[in-house]
């Protein structure tokens, strides 16, 4: 009886680790896959392309920011408003 029971336990635990190892290999294998592996990087392109876009947007917005505090402070210190400024647009 304490055999059985142990030869039984073994089988199902060897069973179940086999199981397990191979969802575990399948998974990987699917995780490897050349189409996995493009979407994946068309997705981190598109993530880099987008963060790009932003810091090139927030660069503009700053420079035209201080370009209006260089005029204004030129404005102040000279009088008379630039010639050659957003105003004469």
């Amino acid at each position: 009886m304490r055999r059985g029971f142990w030869v039984a336990l073994g089988l199902g635990a060897g069973a179940t680790g086999a199981i397990i190892a191979s969802r575990w290999a399948r998974r990987q294998a699917n995780r490897v896959k050349p189409a996995t592996l493009a979407r994946e990087a068309k997705g981190g392109l598109l993530d880099l392309s987008k963060l790009v876009a932003e810091s090139l947007e927030e660069g503009r917005r700053a420079m035209e920011e201080r370009e209006r505090e260089l005029r204004e402070e030129l404005e102040e210190e000279t009088g008379e408003p630039d010639p050659g400024g957003a105003d004469a647009a």
